[in-house]
């Protein structure tokens, strides 16, 4: 999902910034931030779990299998929306509103014109995509549950891209409030609309998607209004042709930012097909790869909690490093640190500790789906206890001015550890390697980061 950027920071708040309390400040920061985080968590959560409900196993299938596309679409609308949003808060900042404005237009554009020919490609070439993807024909297989879901949640990634671009503009415009407004108001609606389309209109793995479309199409809706009627920067008719220079500062912006969802786009279609291949004795490969679907929904909700404590850091640690105070920037960062810690033990401790009662809530009840999804759970979400570490430090390097070290640890854990051990392990045991490779890389990707951090320390250290 998309990440807060430090945008204006008045006198007034920045003297809140330098003097207040740590544990104050990260309370005022991280609680809107993991609201927002929510947003999206839950977005995912519910539609996995009104579908297991009501349409069964290869209904869960099928949104696996869409869950890299989806992905991609995330990526593109980070990518615009933080991009964006830094550029226009650097130029308000110089009292340059004109080219704020050319910015705010510049990046609608690019949304919906992205956004168009992403559905229009991938639908061109859809079922050979899906069966990419890890969709499987046959009698039994899951491919026609994906093509009656994935074209409808296609026709939605222009208003998805666009909700999630102009809700990062809208911050740096200074409504925070009504970005994470706008997309809970999708959510909601995106609870209210899955019972209705699946359960009382019947509608199944089509209803899911339905419901999806139109709860992404109010979000962008609102934040439209917003953006022609009532915020600082207007988007005008005249600002709608992209500007090649803006183009490239948005770019060089949000390509860090984004980099997270590249990485969990391609971890996914790795982990699609791997399971697909492998599949698990008794239950089928479509089963085995809604559990892992589910699984991945369920530690996202985890994952999600410390990125908004890791997003609401960040503008106490980036004012605090600017300023140099030192020993505040260490505060901030080993207190948030702690804090995603325990959320992240705790997430453990219940998918640990409660695995049938949460497998239940998506429609789990056959015997070995249900056996090889609590074994799926205890074994491949074994290294969660440090995935919150690891989210807040990437953050610190990035609200520190470290970029390079920012987005090489937002990708070492899916893109540069998992993907290679996914691959390399389940060629050795199967399926079985699979699921050890998700706490083999959590486990290296801490490691890792712990030394980085040792090696920085005593580095200043030296050069005191």
């Amino acid at each position: 999902m998309e990440t807060n950027m430090e945008t204006n920071i008045t006198p007034k708040i920045g003297v809140s910034l330098a003097t207040q309390p740590i544990n104050a400040l990260l309370v005022k920061f991280t609680i809107p931030s993991i609201l927002s985080m929510l947003v999206d968590a839950l977005y995912n959560v519910i539609d996995q779990i009104f579908i297991g409900q009501g349409v069964g196993y290869l209904g869960n299938a099928a949104t696996t299998v869409t869950f890299p596309l989806v992905t991609a679409i995330l990526a593109i609308g980070t990518l615009l929306g933080i991009g964006g949003s830094v550029y226009a808060a650097m130029s308000m900042g110089a009292g340059k509103n004109e080219e704020a404005e050319k910015t705010l237009g510049t990046v609608f554009t690019l949304s919906v014109v992205i956004g168009i020919l992403f559905t229009t490609v991938c639908l061109s070439v859809l079922k050979p995509l899906v069966l990419a993807l890890g969709a499987t024909d046959g009698t039994s297989g899951s491919l026609p549950y994906v093509l009656s879901y994935t074209p409808i949640i296609l026709l939605g990634a222009p208003f998805s891209m666009l909700s999630i671009a102009l809700s990062s503009m809208a911050r740096s415009d200074g409504s925070p409030i009504l970005a994470m407004g706008a997309l809970l108001t999708g959510t909601l609606l995106n609870l209210i609309l899955d019972p209705v389309c699946i359960f009382i209109l019947d509608w199944g793995i089509q209803g899911a998607a339905i419901a999806t479309l139109i709860s992404q199409m109010v979000p962008a809706v609102i934040l439209l209004v917003f953006f022609l009627r009532r915020s600082r920067i207007r988007l005008k008719r005249k600002n709608f042709r992209p500007s090649l220079p803006i183009c490239g500062q948005v770019i060089a912006f949000g390509v860090s930012a984004s980099m997270i969802q590249v990485a969990t786009t391609i971890l996914q279609v790795v982990l699609n097909q791997t399971v697909v291949r492998f599949g698990a004795t008794g239950i089928g490969s479509e089963s085995t790869l809604s559990v892992i679907g589910i699984v991945l929904r369920i530690s996202s909700v985890v994952i999600y909690v410390c990125v908004g404590i890791a997003v609401g850091m960040q503008p106490i640690i980036g004012f605090n490093h600017g300023a140099g105070l030192n020993h505040r920037v260490r505060e901030t960062f080993q207190k948030a640190a702690c804090a995603a810690t325990v959320i992240s033990i705790i997430g453990w401790l219940c998918c640990i500790l409660f695995p049938t009662e949460i497998l239940q809530m998506f429609g789990m009840k056959e015997p070995s789906y249900m056996q090889f999804g609590i074994r799926c759970m205890r074994i491949f979400l074994l290294g969660m206890s440090v995935a919150g570490f690891q989210v807040v430090s990437a953050q610190y390097y990035l609200a520190t001015g470290q970029a390079i070290k920012a987005m090489v640890l937002s990708i070492l854990r899916p893109l540069l550890l998992m993907v290679p051990l996914v691959m390399a392990f389940s060629r050795i045991w199967g399926l079985d390697g699979v699921l050890y490779a998700g706490p083999v890389a959590d486990c290296l990707a801490a490691l890792l980061i712990v030394l980085l951090l040792w090696h920085d320390r005593e580095r200043k250290r030296s050069e005191v």
